[in-house]
This record gives structure tokens, sequence and C-alpha cells, in this order.
């Protein structure tokens, strides 16, 4: 038995957290790599006729443990690292490549799946098992299973490398971004921010043993020092460090990396029969190639060009008011706050007391009950990995459904941003439906001595977001666990969670949950009034703003060519040119800490996000149509949920909506 796996006697066999030490760890990984060979040895030394149970399906279902211990473990490294984990991280990941190389290169094994493919008609698979078939089959023909020797062991390198250079991008931005702080020691200096951020800067000085004040570059910090500073030159030092993460020529600079990064993507594709690592990502997409992408976000930019002028126009007469002729990127989010403030009388500060995280943590459990009746109740006797996390029991109508995580606080340890994952996925086997585990992650304000967590609306929107992808993984109801979940085609990935945020715009159900946390008073009407107003505020800046990314990645992934004679940062102005609607500073670059493609699973694919805003906005539009809480739809929208990748995902849509999604309903919900 397993060092690790011995751990798991706790209920539901959740992660057993506290009982696992770092060393442990390593051995743990060669010991489930060996048992998970052992069980690929069984598929390819049986003697039997290969059969899709005795192939497919066998393969299917192999290498659970290792793949559970992979989630902690590198869940771990996301979310509460430290040196050592990142030291393990680097010694593992090669060994997982390698051990994932084999098995894709492995030339029985790839003789009876190929036999069994070419022989499916006699087989009566049903839908699911026949997407099994074909996913199994063209996954390991797309990892170079056609190769010759030479070429399998050049790919297995590539593979290597990859791994190992996307995780030292991930380390190096969350050391850069850990490396700087402001030390403020004038009061003065801090004008224009509420008192309750302030407090957080205190805090944050205290922790750090200093006298004054102290701001950040993690977003909690960051955010609202750009939004409210009204000290110019301090908006621009922050705006300055933030955009030098990692391009600033020191030890956590990853300029070359990206340059490798790259080349290695291009030559695994080429290796493999595609022309570049778009058109190989994108074979795999609802979108299916380059071009299709390029002409969707060029038509999104044409449309929303004209919006966005308009937008930038109006910030820049308030700067002129303030005799600022030459208004710049890091004084965007201040004048943004100012002309919601004037068009709405809204600010993040007036809302936030409506908005303690509790109450909203208890409205989107509460929405998940009245949509698919799921209930949450705390766990405190199954470990975690933080004090600060609290598991949940998730039931729907009284059965077991799933363990659901959060955590919702920065953290040294933790990287930025805010995300959903998963610690084991839904399967069914042997008459069983192994349930799943899943994880929110955040970095939301924490508490104070004074007030609890209150959010800013956006982190309101951000919690359903991430809750949206976890219903996905929740109500998973599949056979296999490499279709189950999230486990979809990459730009179908964010429907579920854009599709929730929607919500947080609804008026009927604001005003179950936005109660101010000391008086208990509901969210006046004209406030409610002025969020659902203000759901466009900056549409055109933010949509060029995604634009903007999107069509860098593209580019990164079909050009890379021109990088042998280019600096990152003269292709990301090139590529970017079209929907930058301020000034270029030299001194800083975006890609350098443009994790999402460098080190997240978005490469080719960041324009993913806008194509499922089509698909929330239409999804959307089906229940305002129908009452927002409509329990025949959100039954036909169970079902897409559940389904996870068993279907093709454009025939998914279309069963639960009718009809294919129109980009109009995007459209018309952005810009009216």
């Amino acid at each position: 038995m397993n060092i690790l796996t011995e751990k798991f006697n706790t209920p539901y066999h959740a992660a057993p957290f506290g009982n696992i030490k770092n060393e442990e760890y390593l051995p743990a990984f060669k010991d489930l790599i060996q048992k998970s060979e052992a069980e690929i040895d069984a598929i390819v030394n049986n003697t039997e006729e290969a059969t899709f149970e005795n192939v497919i399906e066998a393969l299917a279902y192999s290498g659970e443990q290792l793949d559970i211990v992979s989630n902690i473990f590198f869940n771990l490294n996301s979310a509460e690292t430290s040196d050592e984990l990142q030291q393990i991280a680097q010694e593992v990941s090669p060994i997982l490549t390698e051990h994932s190389s084999k098995i894709s290169q492995n030339e029985a094994l790839f003789g009876k799946i190929k036999k069994v493919y070419d022989e499916k008609e006699k087989y009566s698979l049903n839908e699911e098992q026949e997407m099994l078939l074909n996913e199994t089959y063209k996954g390991f023909v797309r990892s170079g299973a056609l190769l010759n020797e030479e070429d399998k062991e050049k790919l297995k390198k590539i593979n290597m490398d990859l791994s190992l250079k996307s995780l030292q991008f991930g380390q190096n931005v969350l050391a850069s971004t850990n490396a700087y702080f402001k030390h403020i020691t004038h009061k003065e200096e801090l004008a224009g921010i509420p008192e309750a951020i302030i407090e957080q800067y205190a805090e944050e000085a205290k922790e750090r043993n200093l006298e004054g004040w102290v701001v950040t570059l993690q977003y909690p910090s960051y955010i609202p020092f750009m939004t409210y500073a009204e000290n110019r030159e301090l908006r621009k030092e922050l705006a300055l460090a933030n955009g030098k993460k990692s391009f600033d020529g020191g030890e956590y600079d990853n300029q070359n990396l990206i340059k490798e990064l790259l080349t290695l993507k291009q030559q695994k594709a080429q290796l493999v029969g595609y022309k570049d690592y778009a058109n190989y990502v994108l074979e795999e997409r609802m979108a299916k190639s380059p071009v299709k992408v390029f002409d969707f976000l060029h038509e999104l930019l044409t449309r929303a060009k004209p919006y966005a002028d308009q937008e930038i126009e109006e910030l820049k007469s308030l700067a002129k008011a303030d005799g600022i002729e030459d208004m710049q990127s890091y004084d965007h989010t201040f004048y943004a706050e100012k002309l919601r403030k004037q068009k709405f009388d809204l600010n993040d500060e007036e809302l936030k007391p409506y908005f303690p995280l509790n109450q909203v943590q208890d409205a989107v459990f509460g929405l998940a009950g009245k949509l698919f009746g799921l209930t949450f109740e705390e766990r405190n006797d199954i470990p975690k990995y933080h004090e600060e996390v609290k598991v949940y029991e998730v039931k729907e109508n009284g059965t077991y459904k799933s363990l659901l995580y959060v955590d919702y606080f920065p953290r040294k340890g933790k990287r930025a941003g805010a995300w959903m994952t998963s610690y084991k996925n839904q399967y069914k086997q042997n008459g069983e439906n192994s349930r799943p585990h899943i994880s929110i992650v955040c970095n939301f304000s924490k508490p104070t001595k004074d007030t609890p967590s209150l959010l800013t609306f956006q982190e309101v929107t951000t919690l359903f977001h991430e809750f949206g992808h976890a219903l996905h993984g929740m109500m998973a109801d599949t056979q296999y666990p490499g279709l189950s979940g999230t486990s979809v085609k990459w730009d179908f990935v964010e429907l579920p969670s854009q599709f929730l945020e929607n919500f947080c715009y609804e008026p009927e159900f604001l005003k179950t949950f936005a109660k101010h946390y000391k008086t208990g008073e509901i969210l006046p009407d004209d406030k409610i009034e002025k969020i659902e107003q203000s759901k466009n505020f900056m549409e055109g800046y933010q949509t060029l703003r995604q634009l903007g990314f999107g069509l860098l990645d593209m580019n990164y992934h079909t050009k890379v060519g021109e990088l042998e004679s280019e600096t990152v940062k003269e292709f990301e102005d090139k590529y970017t040119k079209a929907t930058a609607l301020y000034p270029v500073n030299q001194e800083t670059a975006m890609s350098p800490s443009f994790s999402h493609i460098f080190q997240g699973g978005y490469s080719a694919g960041y324009y993913s996000y806008k194509w499922a805003e089509v698909l929330d906005a239409d999804a959307f539009q089906y229940f305002k149509e129908n009452g927002i809480f409509n329990p025949e739809i959100a039954a036909k929208y169970k079902i897409l949920l559940s389904s996870g990748g068993t279907k093709n995902p454009m025939e998914l849509y279309k069963n639960f909506r009718g009809s294919e999604p129109k980009v109009e309903s995007l459209l018309k919900r952005a810009f009216g």
C-alpha cells in the first residue's frame, strides 16, 4: 500500500491534508507511477482479443490514485506553496511528463486501441462510449503514437521541457509579485483611499513589523489603490511595478522563457503534423481553426471599438478638469471610478457593506438550491490545508453529491487571481457513482478586527463565476473520469461560470442577499437600479482589453518565428496595437506575467472567454424570457452541466437552447 494512499482514512476519502509530510510526495509519486505502469502492462499483456472493455475502458479507469495525489500536490503548489514544495514540483514534473509520454507512445497499447477503433462498428457503443473511444484514439495520435522512435524521443523531451519551463514561469510571476511592496509613512499620501482599505494597508505593515502602511501587488491591495489614490505619482509607481513583473531583467525575468516555451510548442505541433501550435490546439475546440478565431475577434473589435473610444474620451474630459492633458493607463481605473460615481452615484466602498462574504456565499448556495436542489453543510471533520479553508458536504435532495472546499483570502504562498479546481473526478464503476471533490480559490480582502470580509461588486461576480465552474464539477454525472465535469472543449468551459454571473445583476435575486452587514438594511432600490444600469459600464474598454489578450495569444501561437528578430515587448506592442486605448509604456509589458497562456491551459485559447460570453449571453436570455428561476429550463441546463464532455458541445447547447447561440445576444447585452 502506498505511503500516501494509506492515509486516506477520511470521510469520503477526502485529501488527508496535515497528514502528509512534504518528503513523502516524491516516493509516493514514484510508487504510484509504477502502479499505473503495471495497470498499463496488464492491458497490453492481456492475451484475450482486444475489446472496448479490456482496452478503452480499462485505460479510462487506470491511474486513479496517481491522479488524486497529483491533484493534491499541484493544487497545494498553487494555493499554499513553499520553497520546499516548489523544489519538489521541479523534480516531480519531468517524472510525470515522462510517465505520460511513456503511455501515449506505447506502441503495443496503441496497437490495441487502433484495433478497437478500426473495428468500432462491431461494438454496440452508446454515445458516451463512442466519445471515449474517439477521444482516446485521437489523444494518442495527437501525442505522437504514429511517430517513429526518434521523433517520439524528441516529443518526449519537448513535453518534459514544456512542463518544467511553464512551472518556472509561474514561480517567477509569484516571486516577482511578492518581491515588491510600497511602504508609506505619511498618511496624506493615501488621500482618497477609503478608511477600510487604509486599515488593510496598516495591518499589512504590522505583519511586516513596519510602521505606517504597506501596499502590495496582490489584487485586493493593488486594485483599490489604483481606484482611489489621488496621488498620481504613487499610482504611476505602483502601475510600473505591476507592469514590470518578470520583465525587469532580474532574477525572475520571463522574457527568454516565453521565447523558449513558444519555440517548444511550435516544435511539438510540427512534429505531430500541424502547421503551428494554434492549429494543433484548435482542432480540439469548438472554433476549430485560427482563421475562425481571428475572424471572431476582429468582428467583435470592429463592433466594440467605437464604444471604447467614446468611453476613453469621457475619461479624458474628467482628467482634463484635474489639469491632466496626457492621460495614461495608470489613470484609467481612478477616472473610471470617478465617472461611475458621477453617472450612477455608485462606488465600491458604499456597496461593500451590503456584500459581506458570508452573505454572498449563502446567496450562491441558495441559488444552487433553487435551481438544482443542492444544499451545503459545513464539515469540521474533513482535513484542510489551511485554517482559513472551509469544507462543505453538498447534497442533492438529501443525497451526497460532492465535497466543496472554499479558500478565499490572499497569502504569501498563494498565487494571484481566482480559480476552480478539483481534487477528485466523478465517475461510475462497478455500480458505484464515485462523487467529485471540488475547490474554489480566491483572493478577497481579509476580515479585519472591526469588519467582516466585504466584497466589491466585482468580487461578488468573481465568486459567482468560480462557483459556476464548481457547479459544472459538482453536478457531473458521467461514466468515465476523463469525460466528467469540466473535461469539455476549452472554449465551452467558461459557459457555466460566465452564465452564473448574470444573476448578480437581477434585482429580484439581489434583494434576497444584498443586506447591510450592520443594520440588515436591504440594498436600496435606487442602488440596485444603478448596479443594473452600470452592468455595461466601460464594456467597450473591457471588451477591447480581452480582445487584446486574445489577439496577442493567437499571434504568439501562429507567428512564433517573428520572435527570432523581435523582443517580447516589440511583439506584444505590435499585436495589441489595434486594441490599445492608451499610450504604450516602454518600461512595462504584460506578456511576462501572462500566466493564463504560459502557465495555465489557455495557450491559443484565451479567445474562449469572449466565445463563451456569446454562449452565456444567449443562455441567460433564454432564462430571462421564461423567468430566471424557471424549473423546466433549470432542469434542461442541469443536463448540460452534468453531461461533461460526453457530447459535442454545440449539440449539448442546442439540446438545451433549441438553437445555436447568436452573437447578437452578446452585442445586445453589451451595447444595447
